[in-house]
């Protein structure tokens, strides 16, 4: 009687249909064998559920589920696992398997055991929106679902001043230099950019757990209004407020971007939350942000890009961190910023700076991964180690980036207000504030 074929190599029969040359990994099954290339990754596979899943979901989806629910995972650098996986598939292409590979395929698979009901949930919550794209009930279920998992768990993964966005490294090669010191620098260039005094008028939109508010108001004595359509980001940042004494310098308000009310600030920024709008809202965002600002006014928009042939996004991004996000090349948002009257200054590109940043974030999850796991549970804590391992290297391979982007409303005669070289701009003693018209 011959003896039964390992499932591994069961397993490589059935992905080869899909790989033009030889599999981008290694794997092992759940009988213990193994097969593929000796060199590539090592993924394993801990039972047909696993294979169940890709049969249920095939693609991106199916794969993340499998790893979230604990049926696949990946040995070694989980990082550099993917970056291997991507390159391999980009230079060698794959396949469409025609309808006798399909055929032995569904063979493969039934002998493997994967055939059967579809696997239950991975244990970890997926986004369901409903209505209209955009709308401001749709935009606040999609702001709920990513930034309201819980104020203990960002306060766990990010710094001490709860800023979750790039962070600027200026002395990357100190030991000593942490994240809390490359976010904190990162809010010193935001408001010298913005050219803060004390008086200044500025409106965050988007203001997260309010480490731009509270560093603007407390560092440069701005009159902050800060905006926000997460309901625990609202309470989170009014109690920071209270806790240092800053009620007569910030306002905090939970409401939609549409809604906000009012005009003539000196200065208007959105870190981060623009990915947020959305495409066919852009314009009217931009023109929004216009509105906004007296003329003279400076407006900086930090914001996450995507390169031209690039995607960006995805559908794990969609499903399990941020539906509904949108990016394009940052010259299309530079093009939309000043098809809505404003002139756009500068483009500072922090490309490497979020992969440190991210980089940061994930050391932690690791370094603390058993306290993330009993505060969220173990599938919602794969989430983010997926998450933040697939993004950190779409910044470093060049697949996404991140810019700051200060612009400026002019004046109708064409004054921007702005010091004739860059490097005024950060001078402690900006020009926001003063010399209104």
């Amino acid at each position: 009687m011959p003896a039964a074929i390992p499932a591994a190599d069961r397993l490589a029969a059935l992905l080869g249909h899909w790989f033009t040359g030889p599999l981008p990994v290694r794997l092992r099954a759940w009988d213990g064998s193994e097969a593929g290339p000796a060199t590539a990754p090592l993924v394993v596979l801990r039972s047909p559920a696993a294979l169940r899943r890709l049969l249920w979901q095939p693609g991106q989806l199916g794969l993340a589920d499998a790893y979230i629910a604990g049926d696949l995972d990946i040995e070694g650098d989980l990082s550099a696992a993917l970056s291997h996986v991507w390159r391999t598939m980009r230079s060698q292409g794959t396949a469409k398997p025609g309808p006798r590979e399909l055929a032995r395929a569904a063979v493969a698979a039934a002998r493997l055991g994967a055939l059967g009901p579809r696997p239950p949930a991975p244990g970890a919550a997926r986004a369901e929106l409903s209505g209209t794209l955009h709308s401001a009930a749709r935009d606040r279920a999609a702001i709920s679902h990513h930034y309201d998992l819980s104020n203990d768990f960002y306060a766990l993964l990010l710094d001490e001043s709860m800023a979750y966005s790039c962070g600027y490294w200026t002395r990357p090669d100190d030991p000593g230099y942490t994240l809390a010191d490359a976010q904190s620098d990162k809010l010193e260039l935001v408001c010298r950019k913005l050219g803060l005094t004390a008086g200044a008028r500025l409106l965050d939109v988007g203001c997260g757990w309010g480490s731009l508010t509270l560093y603007a108001a407390r560092e440069h004595k701005a009159q902050v209004t800060a905006v926000t359509l997460a309901l625990e980001q609202r309470d989170f940042v009014a109690a920071r407020v209270a806790e240092e004494g800053l009620g007569d310098l910030v306002e905090v308000q939970l409401r939609h971007w549409r809604d906000v009310e009012g005009g003539g600030y000196d200065a208007v920024t959105t870190i981060e939350m623009g990915e947020h709008v959305g495409d066919a809202e852009y314009p009217d965002f931009a023109a929004k942000l216009h509105g906004l600002l007296r003329p003279r006014g400076r407006l900086l928009v930090q914001q996450m890009s995507r390169g031209a042939d690039a995607p960006g996004g995805g559908a794990f991004i969609e499903n399990y961190i941020a539906p509904d996000m949108h990016m394009r090349p940052v010259g299309q948002t530079t093009g939309i910023l000043e098809d809505a009257g404003l002139e756009v200054r500068s483009v500072q590109a922090l490309r490497e700076h979020y992969t440190r940043t991210i980089n940061a974030w994930h050391d932690t999850l690791e370094g603390r991964w058993e306290e993330f796991t009993a505060l969220v549970g173990e599938p919602t804590a794969r989430v983010w180690r997926l998450y933040l391992a697939g993004s950190a290297l779409a910044f470093a391979e060049n697949r996404m980036g991140v810019d700051q982007i200060l612009a400026v409303r002019p004046t109708l005669e064409g004054d921007s207000g702005m010091p004739d070289t860059p490097g005024a701009w950060y001078a402690r003693e900006g020009a926001a504030g003063e010399g209104r018209p």
